[in-house]
């Protein structure tokens, strides 16, 4: 026993005292077989009920309180009673054990974030707060502060109910787990509400838009962000605005945001511009609807491509002299630095080719990468010609034909001839033809009747229908397209000496290109319109293109001592005036493989709408050529990767 306020008290028994005025003593007997009974008596006397053998004891115990309690404590002897059964419940399940942890857990959750404190978790606490820690049987219950405890915590057990039943088990573990729950959160047993540390952030938060659609497609011709002055840059050097010669014209200019309001764009998961159901529902690609907003080759998917509607095409010709050695890299001549931007399309016309004309394709596909594809390749004799076209391009071109012409005397004999390509791309057509016309200082004649067999004999197109049948001649194939670019080596010399020549070069190249000008042939026959009627040529600030000595940037020190010429070039006509706008021309010195130096033209070309009831290619394009050309550029790739990082590696310093 131990002593509390003056008096003794055991181990199975607790005596509470209230305040004066009406206050009650409350007499709780711990042991089992003992219960206190409190009478609802005016004068605030106990009543306790014992079972025989016990109240020896009980005498005992009143003996040692004060004179001022023994005058209000009655003592009632009762008759014992059975202990009641104890109540069955039923096993919980699994299931519903499980429910009841992940309540409990939700109702801690809960108390997080709950302003006005009304979970069970947080009353647990507040009581925990107030009233004393629990103890062991052994120890004693009263505590000074319980003095202070509210009426719920000084309630009885009913007649019976044994302290240590599952209910009160349960409810005291809730109450630890939720009181050492607030430690872990920080929170005090003060009776203070749990608060989280506010997080602000470092700077403002960036405005947010409205649009769903990417800003720009990430593809070979995207600009970096960085160049913010590329727009006004290319605008006034080349006269394009930049968007349609890169992304397709997907970004720029609002066109996106107007054909597809955001009401309308429900996915925000694809780069690709959102397609209603209706509209799936409505297009027959192949039954001819012309000019509807659900058309293929229509104006509204014309637009959304290209909102300028004009589209880069590079145009290239080039006399390989018939070697087998290729130029280690291409990069100069299809992808030239000036301008920063790939084209959409392009065609590459060779005479004198190498013998191995799928080696050529391959390296043509490695240079351009895997953005672009090869859409046709022809050949006639040792005349090829290939195009590539960007790989999201391939579904509005039409079929693609084409058709040969051989310019010499002999038939079987094809180096000397014509070899055209034609399709129809969205609702414009076009026809590419490269030639190698007779050579010779003095055949212009033969040049000139070559020219005439060609566009007489050139059978095109076949199969895909005429744009503007109403303009078109049958004598004449160029009259029969709207957009014709025709390259090769057409071998029209200068009417000068070598000595003559080689001085106006040597004297101001930038200057001497204009006076060679005036004695080359082609010129004067364009002029007078004996060749080439209705084709224009780009201004011409490059110097003569043949002949070279191979490997080197001299022209023929041979015997013969050859006059340097401008025999490859690149001409071309449309039915619209304006429609085709010359950006760039010009020749690659830096490929000497050859006594021909490449020559290349990049130009604008306007498009139209079309209409679906042509025969579509359906994005048909060499497949085994594209494989092969992306391995041989990633292989090439590590393998310079690999130089460069034994280069750094086997770099010895040496002290002297």
């Amino acid at each position: 026993m131990s002593s509390l306020n003056g008096f003794s008290q055991h181990s199975g028994t607790c005596v509470t005292q209230k305040a004066e005025g009406g206050a009650v003593q409350d007499l709780q007997a711990k042991k089992a077989g003992k219960a206190a009974k409190k009478e609802p008596s005016g004068n605030g006397a106990l009543t306790f009920e014992s079972p025989p053998g016990v109240d020896a004891f009980l005498n005992e115990t009143l003996k040692l309180l004060p004179d001022e309690l023994k005058a209000n404590v009655k003592i009632k002897s009762i008759t014992p009673r059975p202990p009641r059964k104890p109540r069955l419940e039923r096993a919980a399940s699994l299931d519903e054990k499980n429910w009841k942890r992940w309540r409990r857990f939700r109702t801690s959750q809960e108390s997080l974030t709950d302003p006005n404190e009304t979970s069970s978790s947080n009353g647990s606490l507040q009581e925990a707060a107030l009233t004393s820690p629990v103890r062991g049987r052994g120890t004693p219950c009263c505590e000074p502060s319980s003095l202070h405890s509210s009426p719920d915590a000084s309630e009885e057990s009913p007649v019976g109910k044994s302290k240590g039943s599952t209910s009160d088990l349960g409810k005291r573990a809730s109450e630890i787990s939720s009181a050492f729950g607030g430690l872990l959160r920080g929170k005090a047993f003060v009776g203070s509400k749990p608060r989280l540390s506010q997080i602000t952030p470092a700077r403002p938060l960036p405005p947010m838009e409205l649009n769903v659609a990417s800003h720009t497609l990430r593809t070979a011709n995207k600009i970096d962000p960085d160049l913010m002055d590329y727009r006004h840059y290319s605008q006034n050097k080349f006269g394009r605005v930049s968007n349609s010669l890169s992304d397709t014209g997907l970004h720029g200019n609002g066109v996106l945001y107007d054909n597809c309001s955001t009401d309308s764009m429900k996915s925000t998961f694809s780069l690709l511009t959102p397609i209603r159901s209706k509209d799936v529902r409505s297009r027959s690609y192949l039954e001819g609807s012309l000019l509807a907003s659900g058309a293929l080759l229509g104006a509204e998917e014309l637009s959304r491509y290209f909102p300028d509607r004009n589209i880069g095409i590079f145009v290239a010709t080039w006399n390989m002299q018939g070697q087998k050695e290729l130029p280690e890299n291409l990069d100069d001549f299809l992808l030239p630095t000036d301008p920063d931007y790939a084209q959409d399309m392009y065609v590459i016309g060779v005479q004198e080719g190498c013998p191995d004309r799928r080696e050529w394709e391959i390296r043509l596909q490695e240079t351009l990468g895997p953005h672009y594809v090869m859409l046709y390749s022809a050949a006639h004799g040792v005349l090829y010609m290939s195009v590539f076209i960007r790989r999201d391009l391939i579904w509005f071109c039409s079929e693609v034909e084409y058709a040969t012409v051989t310019t010499r005397i002999v038939s079987q004999i094809k180096t000397k001839g014509a070899l055209g390509i034609c399709f129809t791309f969205f609702g414009t057509s076009f026809l590419f033809i490269t030639s190698h016309f007779t050579s010779g200082d003095s055949k212009v004649n033969e040049r000139k009747l070559d020219y005439n067999k060609t566009i007489q004999a050139l059978t095109l197109p076949k199969v895909v229908p005429d744009t503007n049948p109403y303009r078109s001649s049958s004598g004449d194939v160029t009259t029969r397209f709207d957009e014709v670019f025709w390259f090769g080596d057409f071998n029209f010399r200068l009417n000068k000496d070598r000595e003559t020549v080689d001085s106006i070069l040597s004297q101001n190249p930038e200057t001497g290109v204009s006076k060679l000008l005036a004695y080359d042939q082609l010129t004067s026959e364009m002029g007078r319109g004996s060749i080439f009627k209705g084709f224009q040529e780009a201004d011409i600030h490059f110097r003569p293109s043949y002949k070279f000595d191979i490997g080197k940037d001299s022209y023929d020190t041979t015997s013969k001592q050859r006059t340097p010429s401008y025999t490859d070039r690149v001409v071309f006509r449309s039915r619209y005036r304006d429609d085709i706008q010359a950006v760039k021309y010009s020749s690659c010195p830096v490929i000497k493989t050859s006594d021909h130096r490449p020559v290349f033209a990049l130009f604008r070309v306007k498009v139209r709408p079309g209409r679906d009831n042509i025969p579509l290619a359906a994005g048909q394009f060499d497949r085994e050529l594209y494989l092969i050309g992306i391995k041989r550029r990633i292989t090439r790739e590590l393998q310079n990767r690999r130089q460069q990082k034994d280069q750094k590696s086997s770099s010895i310093c040496s002290i002297s």
